[in-house]
């Protein structure tokens, strides 16, 4: 422990989703769990108005939020995903196209996760500024 009680705190808040996504998706493979969150929250974070990537940002773990901050460039504007297979190619891609990922399965499952996660008003707020294609991906 560093004794910086912020510090102390992140790493254990982090791998609570972590532990959580591995769990809802019944891998094993810890790296691969959370390879497959970044992997979502970029595509998500890519295609959402500038605001909304901040509002959604400041709900997650300190660490995960460095870590979806990551590359981002808030003068960029949203790209929303013309189909929902380009979101899902854009997960296959980031997981290095591993065939024993299946990315449907990775999209609905984090989809799940930042349902059961967030808080209720900020979950609707993101709902409705989800691209139109990915919107039917949020479970109900």
């Amino acid at each position: 422990m560093s004794g910086i009680r912020e510090l102390d705190a992140a790493v254990p808040a982090a791998e609570e989703w972590i532990t959580d996504l591995m769990a809802r998706l019944g891998w094993r493979d810890r790296e691969k769990v959370y390879r497959a969150l970044i992997v979502f929250m970029h595509a998500l974070r890519d295609c959402l108005p500038s605001d909304e990537v901040v509002y959604l940002g400041e709900h997650l773990p300190a660490l995960l939020r460095g870590l979806y901050y990551e590359g981002w460039h808030p003068t960029r504007h949203a790209a929303p995903f013309k189909s929902r297979s380009d979101f899902f190619e854009r997960i296959h891609e980031g997981m290095h196209r591993d065939l024993g990922i299946d990315p449907e399965q990775v999209v609905h499952t984090v989809f799940a996760l930042l349902a059961a996660r967030l808080p209720s008003a900020e979950l609707e707020d993101l709902k409705a500024v989800t691209p139109s294609a990915l919107c039917n991906l949020w479970p109900s």
